[in-house]
């Protein structure tokens, strides 16, 4: 039987260039391993490029349980950007921080080509493995600065929530193969296309454990508890990437399995989720307000839009399904930029996290202080940005679908969520600064991630129609 491994090529290009960085590390002296940074850029470029050449393509491959379509190769991109971008992020971060720079980019990469995996799979198992990958990888990144005692205790938790989720993602996954004989996704569709009296409550528990075991993962309410403190000890580029790839690739999940094969359900589960939505982003926000610490406002930030983005599974259809990955499309830069800024104010041993240490960053570093400006403004959204271009479509389609009451309660949670990202702003441009000498300059890997994020997030909100229209095509191609 011959073998197709092309729906698999992005994915082991990542996997070989982990190994590669691997393999180098214990070759290269300590002095030569920032090289491994340019080994990991290359080879999610060349991932990219592969990507890119593929676009269109729509195959199968292990027995139709991996799928090669828009859908994957929309979120591959998103994924091999979201790790460029921390890799930037992380070059003089690592440095700094004495962490084992093989290990570290080896990580991530590992972590990126266990997120290709969930996109791709068509089959519970595999996409099970390919969460595991992800997230023991992102476990140990976690964990990575071991000088800190808060990076050790938040890896623990990290560790010890996550295998409490992949107990109801197992069981879910379980239930559901006992009531169907199958995991793969594309014969559970074929299951439900039966009347709605053969569906056992074996299979919908099986279902609301697979649900809760991905309410874990994006840190929806009630299950959000971990995120401030596994973010405050994670090394910052990594919490970065938590906040963007690792809920993108849960997200994922929910598009393939419950918008897509799982559709026939949505009755049964839609109102769970309206519920879930309200409070996720209605607790993320309110607890944003709180905090002194800008990087423990930005953890419960990404529980808040954990919120905005299950307006777009509730409403479902390709009108949610659309916005709902666009708006990840959106989410992604201007995340990771906020994050990035905070990995540029940290000096020596010095984080630099609470709001008192933005004070007159506007005036004594102006490229940090226009891009966090942005950042800010497009998470609270303000147009013509990317954050107010995602939710316009978020809630426009909430409103399409019939839940406009939804669509209320996100638009007044995000003039609530104003409060918190705006006093960045100010504290950058009307405070007074600090006596702390000659502002240092950013290293210039850390700039160029800073304005990637920057102009993607301008670029988003003022031409956001080829981006939708991939976004479309994307939720499309899963049929």
């Amino acid at each position: 039987m011959e073998i197709n491994l092309t729906p698999l090529l992005p994915a082991a290009e990542v996997a070989l260039t982990a190994l590669t960085v691997l393999l180098l590390d214990l070759f290269l002296k300590e002095g030569e391993k920032g090289f491994l940074a340019w080994i990991s850029v290359l080879g999610l470029g060349l991932a990219s490029a592969l990507a890119f050449l593929l676009w269109g393509s729509k195959e199968s491959a292990f027995q139709n349980t991996l799928l090669l379509d828009h859908f994957t190769l929309f979120f591959t991109q998103l994924f091999l950007g979201s790790a460029f971008v921390t890799v930037l992020c992380s070059v003089d971060y690592v440095r700094q921080t004495a962490i084992r720079e093989g290990e570290y980019y080896a990580l991530i990469l590992f972590s990126t080509f266990g997120m290709i995996l969930m996109a791709a799979a068509n089959d519970l198992i595999l996409f099970f493995l390919g969460l595991e990958t992800m997230s023991i990888a992102v476990y140990v990144l976690t964990g990575m600065w071991r000088e800190r005692s808060r990076a050790g205790e938040a890896a623990m938790k990290y560790f010890i929530i996550g295998a409490f989720a992949t107990g109801f993602l197992l069981y879910g996954i379980a239930l559901i193969f006992g009531a169907t004989g199958t995991t793969q996704l594309s014969r559970i569709a074929a299951f439900l296309t039966q009347p709605a009296e053969h569906w056992s409550l074996v299979l919908l528990a099986g279902v609301f454990l697979l649900l809760i075991g991905l309410a874990f993962k994006i840190a929806a309410f009630p299950f959000h508890f971990w995120v401030p403190d596994v973010y405050e000890g994670a090394p910052t580029p990594v919490a970065g990437f938590m906040a963007v790839a690792v809920k993108a690739a849960a997200f994922a999940g929910w598009a393939r399995i419950f918008l897509s094969r799982m559709a026939p359900l949505q009755g049964e589960w839609s109102s769970v989720l309206w519920a879930m939505a309200i409070l996720t982003m209605t607790v993320g926000n309110l607890l944003a307000i709180s905090q002194s610490s800008v990087k423990r406002m930005l953890a419960y930030s990404s529980i808040a839009h954990a919120g905005y983005l299950l307006i777009g599974v509730v409403a479902g259809g390709e009108a949610g399904s659309s916005a709902l990955l666009f708006y990840l499309l959106a989410y992604a830069p201007m995340t990771l930029g906020a994050f990035a800024v905070v990995v540029a104010l940290k000096q020596g041993e010095a984080d630099n996290e609470e709001y008192g240490d933005y004070a007159g960053l506007g005036w004594k570093r102006p490229f940090l202080g226009m891009a966090m400006s942005i950042f800010m403004l497009s998470l609270a959204g303000f147009p013509p940005l990317g954050g107010f271009a995602g939710k316009f479509y978020l809630f426009r389609s909430a409103v399409v679908a019939g839940y406009t009451e939804l669509a209320v309660i996100g638009a007044l949670n995000s003039v609530l969520s104003v409060i918190y990202y705006l006093r960045v702003v100010v504290m950058m441009y009307m405070e007074e600064p600090g006596v702390d000498g000659k502002p240092t300059a950013s290293p210039p890997t850390l700039s160029l991630a800073i304005a990637i994020a920057a102009i993607a997030t301008v670029y988003l909100g003022l031409l956001p129609a080829a981006p939708l229209g991939l976004s479309h095509l994307a939720f499309v191609s899963l049929r």
